[in-house]
Parts: structure tokens; C-alpha cells; sequence
């Protein structure tokens, strides 16, 4: 879903008129740029401790607006009007290490001010900011930015886009914003801003794009959104919002994204939803909302996700032909009070990709899906299903994602059968038996990430692992497996999570398991393991939870962090640990922690 806001958000900015423009170096012949100007620019690369992005390396000579200075233009006056500063997001190696100075806000020509995704820029945005009065826009995400929201931004007129998402914001939002009447988007989002959503903001009525997700705002969503017949993005998302959905929502015919999921909300949906006629993705997930799904929502021609999970609806779903939500693509109604049984045909019958129908209780056999080539994920876990599952995965060619957990199927591993693309495959708590090496041997994807098998009746012993697999959560507990862990374990050198407690596994603990550099969750408890816990294990240094249980271990414990300040529970129940956070090894003093 966030990819989905991303993608929406980009498609908004660049159909903003000037923006960003195409090249920060390119420039309308400027003449030489104003001392005053350059000072100011100076003054916030003083402020700037660290830059591994280079880009303030380039900030060098008398001529600002010559076009050396990267992310800097002018007019042809040589008074500066853009600073774009943007830095890879997931890059965490490039980024700016300071503070926002006060400096920039002594720029009068600035139109554009844009300092986003240098991560670790802290401290308060300036109050001086309130005299940019030509900015146009002002973006400064994915930073780290502290303190209030200046109520002096409230005077930029002019401005157009305001971003400050993905910072570490807090207190209310101002009502002063409300004065910006030529907003087109506004984005607050991923910070942790509280109170309720102002009804000043009642005046922005050019607004296309409103996010205040990941907050921690209160209140009711109020019935001037109504008002903003312009817009077409709405997420307002992980916040504490409560009450019903106001009515006026629902005339908003140009709105193609709304996303008010993890709130607090509650009522039903109103039979005008079908009202929204550009919808593309709704979102109302993790509410508090009872009540039939309304039979409106089929009129929704656009519509190609919907993602209704975790609330309180109940049955009957309604009768959607097959003309009905013709553009669906997604459906997510897991966690409602819905009884489905089986899984509607208006939904094995259409040309989905996504297909999320977790606590629906379904019952009988796994289902068959007319158009099975077009699927990439499926959850149908947390339901009744029974039988076999040879047959289900044939002709899902395109199937990533598979959770079939907390069933009652029974079957040998032999008989899956997966797509070669498949990454995550997750059938905890069912009835499966047979051997781990049916699906982990020379012959398994390199796209398998996530293996989770966990809470069966498997048996058998751990295979050899063989080179260039890519897991990276491998889940085997609570089953009835033997022998030893192969020291081969080194070999999946991307995983990050490794659970085999619950299981009759012998042996001593390899040493190579400590060439596993990116694990950080380990779980080796309730098996009869012997020997002592390797030393290697301190090569691993993400390491967040480690526990060695109820096992027959002896010796003493890694001196290091972070097994030597592990709760002690992590090694209670073996025959001879010693050191700390256990007692002393017999003839060794203590030593402090490490």
C-alpha cells in the first residue's frame, strides 16, 4: 500500500506546473549572484556538520548562480529562487547531518525550497521560513526535524505544495495553514502531530491532495472534506480518528485514492460510496465499522482496490455480477464477522492479483480460481480449509505470496508443487507432515524468502543447505524434527530470522552459524542440544533476540553483547551454563558487561 500512496503522491507533484524543474543546473542566463544571497546559502552549509551526499562540495567560488552550485538557481537578477536539495530515501549512507539555519529564510526571491531525504537534518524548522513570502513550494521530508509546526507558515500565500511527511514532528497542526488558499497538496504525514484536524483548513479549496497519515490525530473527520470538489487524494490513515464517516465524503466525484485505515472510526458505510465514481483505491481497514457492505459499491467502474479487513462487517456480502467492480484487481476482507463458507464466485471468477479472505471462515477444500495465472498473493488463513493441496497451486504462474496458516489441511510436503517465483510461503499450524528436504534442496527458487512451516507434524531431519538460496525467515518449530542443525546453515547468508525450537534436534550448535552476519532473531529453545554456545555467535552483531532454552547445553556463555546481557530465561533449563546473565563459571570472576 505504501507503494501505492508513492505512486499516487509522484503523479500529483508532476503534474504541478514548475515544481521541480527538469534541471537544477539549468538557469534563464543569470547574472552574477547577489553577496547577500550567497551568505545566506553559506550560512546554512555552515550549519551542515556532515554531507556524505557531496552535494554541498559543489558550493565553492564567488558565483552562485553560475550553475556549479548544485541543487541552486536564479533569476536573471541573480537573486537565487530555488534550492532543491533531495537525497536518496533508501540510501541510508547518503545524507546531511545539522540543522535547518535561519539564514534561508532570508532569500526574498526563494520560490522553491526543497530539502528532502537527508535523513539526519534535525532541530526546529525556523521561524524565519514565515518570510519567504514568493515560496511556491516548500518540501522538506524525510528528514528529522523536530518540534512544533510553525504557525508562520501560515503567511506564504502563494504557496502551492507543502510537504514536511516522514520528520519528527509534533503538536497541533496550525489552523493558520487554513490561510493558504492556493494549496494544491498538502502532506503531514509520518510524524507525530496530535489533536484534532482544524476547521480552519475548510478554506483550502484548490486542495488536490491532503495526507495526514501516521499521526496521532484525535476527533472526528470533519464534513467540510466535502467542500474540496478538486481533490483526488485523501489519506488520513494510523491516526486516533473516531466517530462516523461524514456523509459529504461521499460527493467527491473527482476522488480516486482514500485511504482512512487504523483508526478508530465506526457506523457503517453509507450506500453513497458508490457515489465516488474516479475511485481507484479504498482503504478502510482496522476501523471499528459493523454492518453489510453496501451493494453500491459494485457501481465503483474504477475501482481496482478494496481492502475492507479487520472491522466488524457481517453477512451476506452483496450480489456483485460480473459487471460489477469491473476493474478490480485486490480484495481484502479478512478479520470481519463474515461466515463465507466458500469463497464467492464473483471473486474465484475474476482476473485478480491480490485475493486476502484471512478469519472469513471458509470451509471445505482450497478453491479453484478461474483465472489462477493472474494471482501474485493469497491469504486464506485463520479458516476451516481441509484436505489436500496438490492440485491448488497448477497454473499460478505469477503467484509471490502464499498464507495458508492455521487450517486444518493435511498433506505430505511431497505433494507442493509451487511456482519457481514464489518468495514467502507460509502454511503454520496445520496437520502437514513428511520432510523438509521435499521443499529445501538443490532444486528450490532463489526468489524463496520466507519459509514457514511452523507447528505441524513434520519430521524427519534438517537438509543440507545448499548455495545461493535467498531465505531470509526460516520458521521449522514446534514440529517433530531430528537430527542435528547442518553446519552447511552457513550457506543462506541473507537470513535474518531462524526458528527451530520445539523439536527433537541433537548435536551441538555449528560454529558456521556465526557467519550468518544479518540474523537478528535466533530461536533454538526445547530441543537436546549439546555442547557449549559457540563464540562465533558474537560475529553476529544485529543480533535482537537469541534464546537456548531448555536445551542440554554446558560452558559458558559468549562474554559479549548481546548474549551476555540477554535476560537469563534465554538459557534457563540447560545442565551447565555459567557467566553472566547467569552465575559465575566455576574459578572465574565475574567480569562487568561488555
Amino acid at each position: 500500500m505504501q507503494i501505492l500512496v508513492w505512486v499516487f503522491e509522484v503523479l500529483f507533484i508532476s503534474s504541478l506546473v514548475g515544481v521541480f524543474p527538469l534541471s537544477l543546473a539549468e538557469t534563464t542566463s543569470p547574472g552574477v549572484c547577489s553577496e547577500a544571497d550567497r551568505a545566506a546559502l553559506l550560512a546554512f552549509k555552515a550549519k551542515i556538520v556532515k554531507d556524505t551526499t557531496g552535494i554541498l562540495s559543489s558550493w565553492i567560488g564567488r558565483d552562485c548562480c553560475g550553475g556549479d552550485w548544485e541543487g541552486v538557481q536564479c533569476n536573471p537578477a541573480g537573486r537565487v529562487t530555488t534550492l532543491a536539495l533531495q537525497g536518496p530515501v533508501k540510501d541510508s549512507s547518503m545524507y546531511m547531518k545539522g540543522t535547518l539555519s535561519s539564514s534561508l529564510g532570508s532569500l526574498p526571491f526563494l520560490q522553491v525550497l526543497v530539502i528532502s531525504g537527508m535523513k539526519l537534518i534535525t532541530g526546529p524548522i525556523p521561524d524565519s521560513f514565515s518570510k519567504l513570502t514568493r515560496l511556491t513550494q516548500l518540501v522538506l521530508e524525510d528528514n528529522s526535524l523536530r518540534g512544533n509546526i510553525p504557525s508562520g507558515l501560515g503567511l506564504l500565500s502563494h504557496l502551492q505544495t507543502l510537504s514536511l511527511a516522514g520528520n519528527h514532528l509534533k503538536g497541533p497542526v496550525p489552523p493558520s495553514l487554513g490561510n493558504l488558499r492556493n494549496l494544491g497538496m498538502i502532506n503531514l504525514g509520518r510524524n507525530s502531530l496530535s489533536g484534532p484536524i482544524p476547521a480552519s483548513l475548510k478554506n483550502l479549496h484548490l486542495l488536490q491532495s491532503f495526507d495526514l497519515s501516521f499521526n496521532s490525530l484525535s476527533g472526528f473527520i470533519p464534513e467540510f472534506i466535502g467542500q474540496f470538489r478538486n481533490i483526488t487524494f485523501i489519506d488520513l490513515s494510523n491516526n486516533q480518528l473516531s466517530a462516523h464517516l461524514p456523509i459529504s465524503m461521499f460527493n467527491l466525484v473527482s476522488l480516486s485514492y482514500l485511504s482512512l485505515s487504523h483508526n478508530q472510526l465506526t457506523g457503517t458505510i453509507p450506500e453513497q460510496v458508490g457515489n465516488l465514481k474516479s475511485l481507484t483505491s479504498l482503504s478502510l481497514s482496522s476501523n471499528k465499522f459493523i454492518g453489510h457492505i453496501p451493494a453500491s459499491i459494485s457501481r465503483l467502474q474504477n475501482l481496482w482496490s478494496l481492502n475492507l479487513s479487520r472491522n466488524g462487517f457481517s453477512d451476506p456480502l452483496p450480489d456483485v455480477s460480473n459487471r460489477g467492480i469491473p476493474s478490480l484487481l485486490s480484495i481484502d476482507l479478512s478479520f470481519n464477522n463474515l461466515s463465507l463458507g466458500t469463497v464467492p464466485k464473483w471473486i474465484t471468477d475474476r482476473q485478480l492479483s491480490d485475493v486476502n479472505l484471512a478469519g472469513c471462515k471458509l470451509r471445505g477444500s482450497l478453491p479453484r480460481f478461474t483465472r489462477p495465472d493472474s494471482l501474485s498473493s493469497i491469504d486464506l488463513s485463520n479458516n476451516f480449509l481441509t484436505g489436500s493441496i496438490s492440485t491448488f497451486f497448477t497454473k499460478m504462474t505469477s503467484l509471490q505470496k502464499v498464507k495458508l496458516s492455521n487450517n486444518l489441511l493435511k498433506f505430505d510436503l511431497s505433494e507442493l508443487k509451487v511456482p519457481d517465483g514464489i518468495s514467502s510461503i507460509d502454511l503454520h499450524s496445520n496437520q502437514v507432515c513428511g520432510s523438509l528436504s521435499s521443499i529445501l534442496n538443490n532444486r528450490t527458487s532463489s526468489f524463496l524468502e520466507v519459509i514457514d512451516v511452523s507447528n505441524n507434524l513434520i519430521s524427519g531431519t534438517i537438509p543440507e543447505f545448499s548455495e545461493g538460496l535467498n531465505l531470509k525467515e526460516l520458521n521449522i518449530g514446534s514440529n517433530k524434527i531430528a537430527g542435528q542443525i547442518p553446519s552447511s546453515i552457513s550457506n543462506l547468508i541473507e537470513l535474518e530470522r531462524l526458528d527451530v525450537s520445539r523439536n527433537l534436534i541433537t548435536g551441538t550448535i555449528p560454529m558456521s552459524l556465526g557467519r550468518l552476519a544479518n540474523l537478528h532473531w535466533l530461536d533454538l529453545s526445547i530441543n537436546r542440544l549439546t555442547g557449549r554456545i559457540p563464540t562465533s555467535l558474537l560475529g553476529i552483531k544485529f543480533m535482537r533476540h537469541a534464546s537456548f532454552r531448555a536445551n542440554r547445553l554446558c560452558g559458558e556463555i559468549p562474554q559479549g553483547r548481546p548474549y551476555n546481557i540477554f535476560p537469563a530465561s534465554a538459557y534457563a533449563h540447560n545442565l551447565c551454563l555459567c557467566g553472566k546473565p547467569m552465575l559465575p563459571c566455576r574459578g572465574k570472576k565475574q567480569e562487568t558487561s561488555q
